[in-house]
């Protein structure tokens, strides 16, 4: 009777123990669904985080972690810190940046209806102020913000602006590092080349009427090429701004060491463009000392009609190419 109590007892404690166990399981259980569900919720508030900031228009709240970004005009800047834009910008005229490779990015044509960026879903928009008339429609779809006037003719200030927007701004430090290295690098090997020789930018302008248009010394595109890379402009770019048209009697006058020309649109095999290509024939522009020294550079336009980081440091290689070789 006794040894039949003693195993009753025994069995009890077994029981108890597995009971124990279990509970202990299920409760091991329970907070690890209990921490996936904090980390989902910890996440899902992480993503509707915003914060304010200061645009050209005033202030804007944003997403603190955005993760699908429109910046139309900007999409370079993206690209060089590593994000893929939602959409990139297209003009039935002049086509797109073509040189950032972003084949698999949906076009956004910036003259059509805004729908097609309602559909993409973004929850940042940043412009630049080529897209001041559609501000407000573009506030509409998700939190917009457009870059102030004084940061956009500063390709360093734009990328750290980017940057900041998109909650990487330790980003822009390294990109921005690699940058002003390629330019120091650049700008010795280029003074080794060629020293004090003048230098001018000819965008030849297509269209109906074909025309040779000089770039100037603070040209938003190219004044970098003179500013940052120390090359020395034609004088002539140094009483010009932006750009200016050089006259057919100009040409004979035209005496740059090197000139860099690109067409406005279209490439230099594209069919529509021949007219213009043939400018490049007349007796008045093969007289000319850079292009009876070689000296003329035939070049792609789109990442020179463009100041952001990745077109300039393609600018630069093309230099490094094509003067320093």
């Amino acid at each position: 009777m006794a040894k039949r109590k003693l195993r009753k007892i025994s069995w009890l404690v077994v029981l108890l123990a597995i009971m124990v166990s279990l509970a202990a399981c299920n409760n091991g259980e329970e907070t690890s669904t209990n921490d996936e569900d904090n980390k989902q919720t910890s996440k899902k508030e992480e993503n509707t985080d915003t914060r304010k900031v200061k645009d050209a228009f005033g202030e804007v709240e944003i997403p603190v972690k955005p993760k699908r970004i429109a910046g139309i005009y900007l999409e370079d800047y993206m690209v060089a810190l590593g994000v893929e834009p939602i959409v990139q910008w297209y003009h039935p005229s002049w086509g797109k940046q073509d040189y950032l490779g972003l084949s698999d990015v949906p076009l956004f044509d910036i003259t059509g209806s805004l729908e097609a960026m309602l559909e993409k879903n973004p929850d940042l928009i940043i412009l630049t102020g080529g897209m001041d008339e559609s501000y407000q429609l573009y506030s509409k779809i998700a939190p917009t913000y457009r870059v102030p006037d004084e940061v956009l003719w500063d390709a360093e200030e734009t990328l750290k602006t980017i940057a900041d927007l998109l909650g990487i701004p330790e980003k822009a430090t390294t990109v921005l590092a690699d940058y002003k290295q390629k330019i120091a690098d650049t700008k010795v090997k280029l003074e080794e080349a060629i020293g004090r020789e003048t230098v001018a930018v000819v965008r030849l302008d297509v269209g109906d009427k074909p025309e040779l248009r000089l770039f100037g010394l603070n040209n938003p595109y190219t004044g970098m090429i003179y500013k940052d890379l120390g090359l020395e402009p034609f004088e002539w770019v140094k009483n010009i701004q932006a750009h200016d048209v050089i006259s057919q009697e100009k040409i004979p006058e035209f005496n740059a060491d090197h000139i860099i020309i690109f067409p406005s649109n279209g490439t230099w095999d594209s069919e529509s463009n021949a007219k213009a290509v043939a400018l490049l024939q007349d007796p008045l522009w093969k007289g000319i000392p850079a292009v009876k020294n070689n000296h003329v550079y035939q070049l792609e336009r789109s990442h020179w009609q463009s100041g952001a980081i990745k077109a300039n440091t393609m600018k630069m290689e093309d230099l490094l190419r094509l003067i320093v070789k």
